[in-house]
């Protein structure tokens, strides 16, 4: 259990997961959430975050800063993108670690499954094969997240856990043109087509490729879940180098079908064009969520109805929609 009381400090509570988490707990009846902001906490800094944890007394951690972003962004800042997320996943569980933390819950991605993992991908297909190339520099720092708490436990005892969760979506999404992922890009780009009176939006890739989308309430309330559970039902239900669980809806769509659904969020009327020249991607990401199942946990909120409250979100406070 989270014990109320102890200072709970998120990792990234400004990002779209970790603002979602700050929310869950708050509702929870948590009080102590200690927060940092990238001015006054650099995690790529080592010295900075070991002297973050030796100024506060801190009872959990939830990591959920990262650098994240789609294929374009993958692409063009691959560098950054493996560095920034090993300095900080590093930087911030030995911190932990040394200041006598205890339990810690890393947040991960379904992009550290192989390309052509069988479908649904299970915990057990990680390292079993060749990483979508698009996004491999963060694949492999998530992945080298998880054996850093796989690694902590072994040696030192630690209760370090990490949730691996499918695409999210939902308040507090990046919607930048260019470095966005795909739903937040759907939504500006068939909001912008309304607005402006386009009669034909055009997509990237051929449309077939399928993924499995969450809403980033669903994924607050699945971490708060695991990192609450007592260490028996834990351990009975994963392995010492096979930690990580799977976050999703055990559900997927195609990227037509996603469209074509925010297509009727958004009011759109006109056509939809496929362009087949960029990249797809992995063809097909879908969770085997089984393991979460068994713990007790599924998804709650439906891809429509989840849509629906992003796109009202955006409206609400994004400045495309004001101008």
């Amino acid at each position: 259990m989270i014990q109320s009381g102890e200072a709970i400090f998120v990792a990234g509570h400004r990002g779209m997961v970790g603002s979602a988490i700050v929310r869950r707990l708050q509702a929870l009846g948590h009080t102590d959430i200690l927060t940092a902001t990238h001015a006054e906490l650099d995690l790529t800094d080592q010295a900075r975050v070991r002297q973050f944890f030796g100024d506060h007394r801190i009872g959990h951690v939830v990591l959920a800063a990262a650098k994240v972003g789609g294929i374009h962004a993958n692409n063009t800042y691959p560098a950054e993108f493996i560095y920034e997320n090993l300095m900080m996943e590093c930087n911030v569980v030995h911190a932990a670690h040394v200041a006598g933390v205890q339990r810690l819950l890393f947040l991960g991605s379904s992009c550290i499954y192989p390309r052509m993992a069988p479908q649904p991908m299970r915990e057990d297909a990680l390292l079993t094969g060749t990483l979508e190339s698009t996004n491999e520099p963060y694949a492999v720092a998530k992945i080298a997240g998880i054996k850093l708490c796989e690694s902590y436990n072994r040696q030192y005892g630690r209760d370090y856990r990490s949730v691996m969760p499918t695409n999210l979506y939902g308040p507090g999404d990046n919607y930048h043109p260019e470095n966005s992922h795909v739903i937040p890009a759907l939504l500006r780009r068939f909001h912008e087509a309304v607005r402006s009176g386009q009669q034909e939006v055009v997509i990237w890739g051929s449309g077939t490729p399928m993924r499995e989308f969450l809403h980033v309430d669903d994924m607050a309330a699945a971490s708060v879940f695991v990192m609450g559970l007592d260490d028996a039902t834990y351990r009975a239900h994963t392995e010492p180098m096979l930690s990580h669980i799977n976050v999703g809806t055990g559900v997927d769509c195609t990227i037509r079908e996603l469209a074509e659904t925010v297509a009727r969020v958004t009011g759109f009327q006109g056509r939809l064009t496929f362009d087949a020249s960029k990249p797809d991607g992995t063809p097909r990401k879908l969770m085997d969520v089984s393991r979460l199942a068994a713990l007790g946990w599924r998804a709650g909120i439906g891809l429509e109805d989840g849509l629906r409250d992003a796109y009202a979100w955006f409206l609400e406070h994004h400045a495309v929609a004001r101008r």
